[in-house]
């Protein structure tokens, strides 16, 4: 090869790598130019840029930093009211066949200087002691206010010291996709703990199999175990926007499921501890009838009437329903104007009304349809 050709290469090379070099230098400007730019931007609150050059996009996204910091601060502010709740079931028998008291545990939360808590109704139902262990491992004794088996939810109360109290926030103004802190001792021993999630849904609800569904519950997919039943779920604000109630593992299928949580509304929970630390009680109204619900399968293999309703086995001896001349073997079908359906309940639509209201109800008796004015009576579970 000729001294002329090889310099003709060196050259090209020389300047292209010369080129090269200058374009990165320039890339590498551009690109320190527009970080430089989106750092200047306000935080928390930053636009997301385009790579290409484009209008910037209208999505705006919150800093990693300053969710972190918002999650730990909810839990500092929160923590503090949270307690563990122990309670002894007496006289429970054993595989063995021995008789023994049983101890069950879940959680709570402070709502009031007076001493006054938020826990689940199944965390205490049978119990003849309850206690509470505080943040620092104080142990106190409590007691049973009142509760609603139909929300799960129940209030105690301390004469002990209340080292804080939790602000209680807004349950209807949640979205799905907000994040989430569940906080409680799950399996009694790994006191409070802090598990994060978001809003799945709204507006859920589970039937108990019980004759009866728990409704309206927020479902979130935040870690909850047994243990962390009755205490809080809370928003980035540090405010108590449900009480943890349930985690759903298995379905029907048998499939295994994950981050099935719920919690009860906390507009849901103040308004009954609000009645219950008020008159001791939460009153449902209540027609005093024993029953068994149908479906269409029921329905089928008895050759009934009715594909839905509720089936009454029972009648009270002067209750509502007695008086307003219900029968054992009557087919309830409506409350008021309300079919009772797959998506109805008997109790809940029941529970759509006041106690001491004149409802009508719509019966099937042997092939005849009738209709029964029934004035609701008041039950209390204390």
């Amino acid at each position: 090869m000729s001294l002329k050709r090889l310099l003709s290469i060196f050259l090209v090379l020389a300047f292209g790598g010369m080129s090269a070099f200058l374009g990165a230098v320039a890339g590498g400007f551009a690109v320190y130019r527009a970080i430089q730019q989106r750092n200047s931007l306000p935080a928390p609150i930053r636009e997301i840029l385009p790579a290409n050059g484009a209008s910037p996009a209208p999505a705006l996204v919150l800093d990693n930093t300053d969710i972190e910091t918002a999650i730990t601060r909810s839990v500092q502010r929160v923590a503090p009211a949270v307690v563990t709740v122990v309670g002894t079931i007496p006289g429970q028998v054993t595989i063995f066949g021995f008789i023994s008291d049983q101890t069950v545990s879940g959680s709570g939360v402070f709502i009031s200087d007076q001493g006054y808590l938020l826990t689940n109704n199944h965390v205490v139902e049978g119990t003849q002691e309850v206690k509470i262990i505080l943040s620092d491992g104080t142990e106190q004794t409590a007691r049973i206010v009142g509760a609603d088996i139909f929300s799960d939810i129940a209030v105690l109360k301390t004469d002990g010291k209340v080292p804080a109290v939790a602000v209680l926030g807004n349950s209807d103004a949640l979205d799905p996709g907000e994040s989430v802190i569940a906080i409680g001792s799950p399996l009694g021993n790994f006191k409070n703990t802090v598990t994060v999630g978001v809003i799945s849904a709204t507006g859920r609800s589970i039937d108990t199999g019980k004759g009866y569904q728990i409704e309206d519950l927020i479902q979130t997919d935040a870690a909850i175990n047994q243990g962390n039943s009755g205490g809080p779920l809370v928003n980035l604000a540090g405010e108590v926007v449900g009480i943890n109630t349930l985690v759903v593992r298995n379905t029907n299928s048998g499939t295994v499921a994950e981050g099935l949580g719920f919690a009860v509304p906390v507009n849901t929970a103040a308004a009954i501890a609000r009645q219950i630390i008020e008159r001791g009680y939460f009153a449902r109204p209540y027609i005093g009838i024993n029953f068994q619900p149908i479906n269409p399968v029921i329905a089928a293999r008895y050759n009934l009437p009715a594909s839905w309703g509720v089936y009454v086995t029972e009648v009270s001896s002067n209750s509502p329903a007695s008086k307003a001349g219900l029968q054992r073997g009557d087919i309830i079908t409506k409350i008021g104007d309300v079919a009772l359906d797959e998506s109805h309940s008997y109790v809940n639509t029941l529970f759509t009304f006041d106690p001491g209201e004149t409802i009508s109800l719509t019966v099937m008796r042997g092939k005849n349809e009738m209709q029964v004015q029934v004035t609701l009576g008041e039950a209390k579970h204390e």
